[in-house]
């Protein structure tokens, strides 16, 4: 019935399992730098492509007030505008199982102004989003602005 081979056995894949998801976790954190950069410079290029003026200058290191902004800061990146006091929150949403990446303009007190699609799928299916999942972004974006 319960042979000790089985325990060892179970045991050694948990360990498998958990040292993969540790390793995964700590190239997330450890490459999270990198990867804001390159989302800056991916966006810049979205921006020069749809001869946009508007420019990232740089990536913003936030610092959570509760588990609200901790959660949601988890979920996307904040930069700083080139020429310009507004911020943009870049973020991904789910429609039909692919991922969509937008940014946020969000003004000097707070407010989201805009919301911008930044892919060629984005600004196809920016349009059938539903209202009411966009307006709960918002809300969470305002919500959790210094």
């Amino acid at each position: 019935m319960n042979n000790p081979g089985d325990f060892k056995d179970k045991a050694a894949l948990f360990a498998w399992i958990a040292g993969l998801l540790l390793i995964t976790s700590l190239l997330w954190i450890v490459t999270s730098n990198l990867q804001s950069n390159y989302l800056m410079r991916t966006v810049n290029n979205v921006f020069m492509g749809n001869n946009d003026q508007r420019r990232l200058s740089g990536s913003l290191q936030q610092r959570p007030q509760g588990a609200n902004r901790q959660a949601f800061n988890l979920f996307g990146y904040w930069y700083s505008m080139h020429n310009s006091t507004d911020l943009m929150f870049v973020f991904s949403v789910f429609r039909d199982g692919i991922m969509i990446p937008l940014g946020a303009i969000v003004s000097q007190d707070g407010k989201v102004s805009e919301i911008i699609p930044l892919s060629a799928h984005a600004v196809y299916v920016f349009d059938t989003l539903p209202q009411s999942i966009l307006q709960m972004y918002i809300n969470r974006i305002e919500g959790n602005r210094e």
